[in-house]
């Protein structure tokens, strides 16, 4: 009885976390100006607009150069350039820089870290989905510990966060994305507890 009991706690403690991570995906845009960093970085998908969204910014003076992660191998400059609808010019040419490295969010992370440490950044602004934003945001911070990270979150035009439940593909996609989340939240308190180097 006190295991089913257990159990059920645990059930609707999740249940809990789960309408309230749909809640912080559903209050998250549109993101407010994210005012002015060294650089940004935007994670694909599958959608052009996160590229779109992170080419828009650094057009805008949001940031000195920008980062297109985990790009697919078969694509070119010129493919990015028409699916993410880059103005042909200078800014793109020459402060746009593509990631074909990562192939899911702890490789984003990575290669993000990567980059940043390079050019010796240490203020980003991410722009990804805005249910993938909670996640990818404790990616890069285990990546990059130290660093200003500024999320930007981009609206699923797919996804309605506010009435999630009503959908089964938007059920499904949330509550995945939300256990992918508390995996990562769980992987990150363990390594904490561990011996600080």
């Amino acid at each position: 009885m006190k295991a089913l009991s257990a159990v059920l706690v645990v059930l609707m403690l999740w249940a809990v976390g789960l309408f309230a991570f749909a809640a912080r995906v559903a209050h998250s845009t549109p993101a407010p100006d994210p005012g002015r960093a060294q650089g940004i970085v935007a994670l694909t998908g599958p959608s052009p607009a996160r590229m779109t969204v992170g080419i828009g910014l650094l057009q805008e003076g949001h940031g000195q150069r920008l980062l297109i992660s985990g790009v697919n191998r078969m694509n070119n400059r010129d493919d990015i350039r028409r699916a993410a609808r880059a103005v042909a010019g200078p800014i793109y040419d020459c402060c746009v820089d593509l990631g074909f490295e990562a192939v899911d969010t702890i490789g984003n992370a990575r290669e993000t870290a990567d980059w940043a440490r390079a050019r010796d950044y240490d203020q980003l602004i991410v722009v990804t989905a805005d249910y993938h934003m909670p996640r990818a945001l404790l990616e890069l911070k285990g990546a990059l510990p130290h660093a200003r990270l500024t999320p930007y979150p981009v609206a699923t035009a797919e996804l309605n966060a506010r009435a999630w439940w009503r959908n089964p593909h938007e059920t499904r996609r949330l509550t995945l994305e939300y256990t992918k989340y508390l995996v990562i939240l769980t992987r990150e308190a363990v390594l904490g507890l561990g011996p600080r180097a």
